[in-house]
């Protein structure tokens, strides 16, 4: 990266035209879940090797700050409306919603929020209480997402997670009481010991609850972690993926019958307006720019990601130089390759113009083997059938 940040001139054109969002990584945890493998740090103060540079949770937001005015300069001075803004983590809200407040300020000081522009802050549902969340909502948050990921405590505690017995599910009501736009609740399935009884009952909860979003991932077993080292042990036995497809096609009828309706292969929503903009701008090829530790952007083409260590990051800043560590510029065939990767993932699809000869072949044999949507196939696009959402990486594999 040059140390002023600056990007080719050909990602720059278009800058302000495309859908722009902004994503804010907060890196602190109160403890560190045993399946994580995110840029995350449990003390609330970090220092620099020489003990010169401290970042802390107080301190933060006017880190954040610092790095959307070094945005601010390296994009030029064109309008750049932001539409969405998700502020991830770690856990966002260890920060005082004040201070969550002001770096949604500064998004909006230095690039202007887009009329109705969507804002999202993540949850742990065991840092935030009625107030808090009323907070947040003044401060110009519209959606919220918690961290649910299981209602029976014995796989909460496999996954290292702490929550109070329906504290998620009184989370929502206290958000919706805040007047939240929109409310997800995010799940994990396949966690060693869990069982379909035991799915069932969470995704059951989760309903009742009344999000208009529901997030379900499978489990990922991340190296690293102390959950691949549980399972390395033979302590805890691995993911069976015939379980995983199983859980997953529960879901998909539970929430189904519920009335939500799969968007991404992992996401249901209740309405259109109750999807994620924010993410499907990523799965769209949008431009976004990451705040914070080990954060992502992608501007016309270029990729870049910043350094991890948030001591590190804070030293960069104080320099006046960029917290980038390192970028790459994708040529046309490598953002071929990703939209037809990421579009393929969304209930639209990607069009089958966008395949060489091969891919469109392997495209009919996929409607023919019941992986792709006929009729979508015959408007010319690419949609994944259920049974295809199962198998979807090797439909991308396939088709390109």
């Amino acid at each position: 990266m040059p140390a002023d940040g600056a990007l080719p001139a050909a990602s720059l054109e278009g800058v302000g035209e495309r859908p722009f969002g902004v994503y804010v990584h907060v890196p602190f945890c109160v403890t560190r879940c045993g399946y994580c493998d995110f840029n995350t740090y449990t003390a609330s103060e970090l220092r620099s090797r020489d003990g010169s540079v401290t970042a802390s949770r107080e301190t933060y937001a006017d880190l954040a700050i610092a790095e959307l005015r070094f945005a601010r300069r390296v994009l030029g001075t064109g309008d750049v409306p932001v539409s969405t803004v998700f502020v991830g983590g770690g856990t966002p809200t260890l920060l005082d919603p004040a201070d969550l407040g002001r770096v949604l300020a500064a998004i909006d000081a230095e690039f202007g929020l887009a009329p109705g522009a969507e804002v999202t802050t993540e949850a742990n549902p065991e840092t935030v209480d009625r107030d808090s969340l009323g907070r947040l909502r003044e401060a110009g948050f519209t959606r919220i997402s918690f961290g649910m990921q299981s209602a029976r405590p014995h796989v909460l505690a496999v996954l290292e997670r702490a929550h109070s017995p329906g504290r998620p599910e009184r989370c929502v009501a206290w958000a919706r009481e805040a007047g939240f736009d929109h409310v997800n609740l995010d799940l994990i399935y396949g966690t060693p010991g869990e069982d379909d009884a035991d799915w069932k009952e969470s995704l059951q909860a989760a309903i009742a609850a009344g999000p208009d979003h529901v997030s379900a991932y499978s489990l990922i077993v991340e190296e690293g972690t102390r959950l691949a080292a549980r399972v390395r042990r033979g302590e805890l036995a691995a993911p069976d993926d015939d379980a995983m497809a199983d859980r997953y096609l529960m879901a998909d009828e539970l929430l189904a019958a519920a009335g939500y309706h799969w968007y991404e292969v992992s996401n249901w929503a209740r309405s259109r307006s109750a999807r994620s903009r924010h993410n499907l701008l990523y799965w769209t090829g949008g431009d976004w720019w990451g705040v914070g530790p080990g954060a992502h952007s992608h501007v016309g083409g270029t990729r870049w990601w910043n350094v991890k260590h948030p001591a590190a990051y804070a030293a960069r800043l104080a320099e006046g130089i960029t917290p980038g560590q390192a970028r790459e510029v994708l040529d046309e065939a490598d953002r071929r390759f990703e939209r037809i990767l990421l579009e393929l993932r969304i209930i639209d699809g990607c069009p089958l113009d966008l395949l060489d000869a091969d891919g469109r072949n392997a495209a009919g044999q996929a409607v023919r083997d019941g992986l792709l949507e006929a009729d979508a196939h015959a408007n010319g696009r690419a949609v994944l059938t259920r049974r295809g959402r199962l198998l979807a990486d090797a439909v991308v594999r396939d088709l390109t």
